[in-house]
Formats: C-alpha cells, structure tokens, sequence
C-alpha cells in the first residue's frame, strides 16, 4: 500500500471513529506499526490530526478531511454522478457549481461532453458559461476555450478550495443561473440539504436561490446523514443525483417530497 493510500486510510478511519490506535491501524492496513507511528507523525505534522500516546485524534472540535484527502472515497458512484448531472446541463446555459469531490466529477464531465467541446459555439461564443466558487474546479475549466468560467471573490477554505464570505456572496446576488448544482454532506426528507460550514452553506444557499433550477449531487453515504449548516430544504431541491445504493424507501420518500431522483 502506498503512503498515500495509508494517509487517505489513517484519515477516514479518523474521520470516523473520532481516533485512531497504531495497532489496530497496523493490523486494518497490513503494515508495521512502525510505519503507522511514521504516517501519523506525518498527519500531524500538517495539523490533519493531534498525536496521543499509542493513536492519535481528530484535530480540533469539528473534524473534516481536506479535499485532497478525499478524492478516492466513493470514486467510482462519483464519477458516474458526475456524468448523469452533466447531461441535466443543455448546451449555452449558465451552471453555477459549488466545490467538492462530486462537484468536481460534475465539471470533468462537462469539460469532455461531445456537444459541449470545441473552441466556441456559433458566432465564436463560449457553449457554457460556469460560475463557481471553487478554485480547484475553476483551474480545471479555465484550459477549455468553449467553457466560460466566472470565479466568485471571497475568502479560500483550505478544506474544500471554496471561496466564502461577502465577496463571493456579492458577485453572486447580481447573476441568475439556469442550473444549480450544489454538493452537500447531508441530505434526507426532514432537513432537506446541510454541509459541514456554515459559509459554504451561506454561497450553496445564495446559488440555489439565483438558479431556475436546482440538483442536488451526493452519493448514497450522504442521505438520511447530519451536518451542521443548513443549506436549503427540499422544497428548493428538482433533482437529487445519487448512485444505486439508495434504499427504495429513501427514494419513494424524496419522490413524494417532489424531488426527481436519479440513481446511477
């Protein structure tokens, strides 16, 4: 296993459980408890957990993984999102994009679209304008001559690469949106759609409101979970794109509530 992958291993288990033991780490992950003593010193090192004698703990009161911890949790149901959302995206429409792992499959999705790719569109105008507050989605657009990108102010969170705060909020309260396509941490039929920071709800709320219509992209681990801020509730929600692993209750129930459920 690589280091990386132990790092990505060591971080979910502590993402999880609230701590981590070097043996029972040594013996999930086959390796020797020396390397774990090393990869948590490490973690450490970069303030992504606080060392304990024989383990180690989330660092801090609120514990989330930074975004590039997370890019290989649920890949494969991400990737396949990704792909069914960006087909809701009709060519020449305006599509805000929040940040995240999901999010960001979104805009790899879209930049490879057949009808979507090429220099520009008729009379030599971009075929996609996205307005995103994410810059790691941003720098992935910016490259793509037929996608026209609009990147918020505001104040960068090294956790997810989202800009927040009154500067992104000012940009966005002075455009409209065909689509909205907003990642959430949780989302269930009682409290509609929640994320781990409240600034990250305050833009992901603003997006939905300046959109005609809004989707919801979360894998399955996501519905019927809690977070911390809230973001909108379902009233505000056209489509929820998840992955197989929804129960058939939690879809009926979402369907009753009048959002359009798409599992792929």
């Amino acid at each position: 296993m690589s280091r990386d992958a132990r790092w990505d291993a060591l971080l979910e288990l502590v993402g999880k459980h609230g701590r981590v033991e070097v043996e029972d780490a040594a013996t999930t992950l086959d390796v020797s408890a020396a390397t774990i003593r090393r990869d948590l010193d490490q973690l450490a090192e970069q303030q992504l957990l606080t060392r304990t004698r024989g383990g180690a703990v989330a660092h801090g009161v609120s514990y989330e993984l930074a975004l590039r911890y997370k890019t290989g949790r649920n890949a494969p149901e991400k990737q396949a999102i990704g792909r069914a959302v960006s087909e809701l995206v009709a060519v020449g429409e305006v599509v805000g994009l929040t940040g995240g792992t999901t999010i960001t499959e979104v805009a790899r999705s879209l930049a490879v679209r057949p009808d979507l790719v090429g220099d520009t569109g008729p009379g030599g105008q971009p075929t996609l304008t996205v307005v995103t507050n994410a810059l790691n989605i941003a720098n992935e657009l910016v490259i793509r001559p037929q996608i026209k990108i609009v990147v918020t102010g505001g104040v960068a969170r090294p956790q997810s690469y989202e800009l927040t705060g009154p500067l992104a909020s000012g940009v966005l309260g002075e455009i409209t949106l065909d689509v909205a396509v907003l990642g959430v941490n949780a989302i269930d039929t009682e409290r509609g759609a929640y994320v781990h920071h409240e600034g990250e709800a305050s833009i992901n709320r603003l997006l939905a409101q300046q959109a005609q219509r809004v989707v919801v992209a979360a894998d399955s681990s996501k519905i019927g979970k809690r977070a911390f801020a809230r973001v909108c509730d379902l009233s505000q929600v056209d489509f929820l794109v998840t992955d197989t692993g929804i129960t058939g209750d939690a879809k009926a129930r979402f369907t009753e509530a009048g959002v359009t459920v798409i599992a792929v």
